[in-house]
């Protein structure tokens, strides 16, 4: 079944994303943080006093395009609104706020890309 062998990409994706992350010095807050049905961050980590609120993309291979090729203007306003959500429901405030991309590409020996600044709140 795709849809099962995509899912498990995808959380394959975010754990590498998430180490990652740890190994650049951010510290995690949340994963998988759900505002609704449709919106979801990925992964919400802290560096220094920037919250990061990343959207993790996986591909196997770069045949059907590169992973940040997905995060669609749609997509987008879906993740703004989780982030406006986020920050006001947090009784934690920071200097600033950031939205980043990181695209996972192939299972095996994976390239990582971190985009940062697809967005500041």
């Amino acid at each position: 079944m795709v849809l099962k062998n995509n899912y498990v990409t995808g959380k394959y994706g975010e754990e590498l994303a998430k180490k990652y992350l740890i190994s650049k010095g951010y510290k995690i807050i949340e994963i998988n943080w759900h505002y609704s049905k449709n919106a979801e961050i990925d992964i919400i980590a802290k560096e220094k006093d920037t919250l990061v609120f990343v959207e993790v993309k996986t591909r196997k291979t770069l045949n059907y395009g590169h992973p940040f090729e997905s995060i669609t203007e749609s997509k987008i306003q879906k993740i703004h609104s989780a982030i406006l959500a986020y920050i006001a429901a947090s009784n934690k405030k920071y200097k600033s706020y950031r939205f980043d991309g990181i695209a996972i590409i192939g299972l095996e020996n994976p390239k990582i890309e971190h985009l940062k600044n697809l967005g500041q709140y």
